[in-house]
Formats: structure tokens, C-alpha cells, sequence
């Protein structure tokens, strides 16, 4: 806020930033709030484990979810299984990044998990880690 006390007949010309200042962090409190409900967008029902590494998926990671029903997405899109491998690559290349998280539906039968895991590793992508749920300590 500027304010000029020695003549009063004089325009202020300094620009008041404090309103823009508050829109921003209000903005900045909104997209950090919803930035990690975004990534749980597919609805999969993951396995139970004990914790071993704890790890948090983030928007800058690279993430392929795959569902009950066979579908593949990668982020939020959805891709046929042939399509998969040029995608995680570019998308390794503009996250800067070697691993990708695999979340893999629990009602999925195991021998599907494996056929699309060897399936990534014949198309040259090796280091992935599979994301589970917590199990609870009852």
C-alpha cells in the first residue's frame, strides 16, 4: 500500500501487490491440496502388505495403473498394451526418472501381473516398483 504524506494532491503511483500476493497463496493452498487426490483418480483395489519401503506417489513419478478389467493407464490416460512402451520411454525422458510404479488391481489373476510385467521388461524398462497398501496391524 503506498501512501504519500507530504502532498496530498500528488497520485500514488506505487502498485499495490498485497491482493495479488493472497490470490496466489490461496491458489498455491488449492493445487497442494488437490495435487496428490489427482493421482487416485483410477479406482483399483490394491494388495495389503506390510510396510517395507514407505514411498510417496507423487505427480512427478512415472505411474502405470492396471485394472480388474485389463485397462492400462499411464498417469490419467488410457492406452492399449502396445502403446505403453513409447509412452513410460518419453515419459521417462521428460520426468527425468528410470523408475516406474506399478498399481496393479488386487482382483487381477497373478499370471496377468506377470505377462504385462515381462511384457515392460521385454520393452527395456527393468527397474519398476509394485505399490501396495498397508496392511492393518489388527
Amino acid at each position: 500500500m503506498g501512501m504519500n504524506l507530504n502532498n496530498k494532491n500528488k497520485m500514488v503511483s506505487d502498485i499495490n501487490v498485497t491482493p495479488f500476493v493472497d490470490v496466489v497463496l490461496v491458489l498455491l493452498v488449492i493445487f497442494m491440496i488437490s495435487a496428490p487426490l489427482m493421482l487416485n483418480g483410477i479406482k483399483l483395489d490394491l494388495p495389503k502388505t506390510r510396510e517395507v519401503n514407505k514411498m510417496n506417489i507423487t505427480a512427478s513419478q512415472v505411474i502405470l495403473s492396471f485394472t480388474n478389467t485389463n485397462e492400462i493407464f499411464i498417469g490419467k490416460e488410457k492406452f492399449l498394451q502396445d502403446e505403453i512402451i513409447p509412452r513410460i520411454l518419453a515419459e521417462f525422458k521428460g520426468k527425468k526418472t528410470n523408475v516406474l510404479y506399478v498399481r496393479a488391481d488386487y482382483g487381477l489373476k497373478y499370471g496377468s501381473v506377470a505377462k504385462l510385467i515381462s511384457f515392460l521388461k521385454r520393452g527395456g524398462i527393468t527397474n519398476l516398483a509394485l505399490v501396495t497398501e498397508i496392511e492393518n496391524q489388527d
